[in-house]
């Protein structure tokens, strides 16, 4: 039978069934809007165990959106999902270098991939900065070396590529950069992902 529910409503009805069908699971409170965002984008209750958390990760990004800070995604389609809004009210905002002529241009000439240049270009931004990957474990690995060669120190790194190739190798190794981090292990991941994560951020704050 259709549930009859007013526009305004569907999301916090789909809420309270995400909570019902997680049953007696017990999230880490501060984890547990982020989980639930997540769950809520893809309709995957896989996410409310493969995502990772480093200590006092979410409570991090909050503070670092409190301040002001940038956000770098690796694609057009997070950079479009991430609430521009709220993040323009704390004075942030978003960059994709991915689309970028002299990106495309620069990485034809090394032989790399466009979404290394793009982590090479945000690492050049002067303010701190959220780094949201959903798509590219180049992008991800390229991160990893840039935070090892003490060139970028992420506010916290988002790290959910979808894929096969060194997608698993790239997020355990981010896990390991000595930065907070949000990582979804295993495969799944995806731009719409990063997106939630950055977003259930900036409704905490925005309540």
């Amino acid at each position: 039978m259709l549930e009859t529910i007013k526009p305004m409503d569907i999301e916090k009805r789909s809420f309270a069934i995400i909570t019902e069908l997680l049953g007696d699971r017990t999230l880490d409170p501060e984890n547990e809007p982020v989980i639930k965002r997540v769950i809520h984008t893809t309709a995957d209750f896989d996410y409310a165990d493969n995502l990772c958390f480093s200590e006092h990760a979410v409570a991090r990004g909050i503070e670092a959106l409190r301040g002001g800070c940038d956000t770098v995604t690796d694609t057009q389609m997070a950079r479009s999902g991430i609430n521009k809004t709220i993040l323009g009210r704390l004075g942030g905002e978003v960059h994709c270098f991915m689309s970028d002529p002299d990106v495309a241009e620069e990485a034809r000439a090394r032989g790399i991939t466009r979404a290394v240049v793009s982590m090479e270009r945000a690492a050049k931004l002067e303010k701190p900065c959220i780094f949201a990957i959903g798509n590219a474990p180049t992008a991800l690995l390229a991160l990893h070396d840039l935070i090892a060669a003490g060139t970028v120190k992420p506010a916290l790194v988002v790290g959910v590529p979808v894929g096969f190739v060194n997608v698993v190798e790239s997020k355990e190794r981010i896990m390991t950069a000595g930065v907070p981090y949000i990582v979804a292990r295993g495969r799944k991941g995806g731009s719409n992902v990063a997106a939630a994560i950055c977003n259930a951020m900036l409704y905490q704050i925005s309540r």
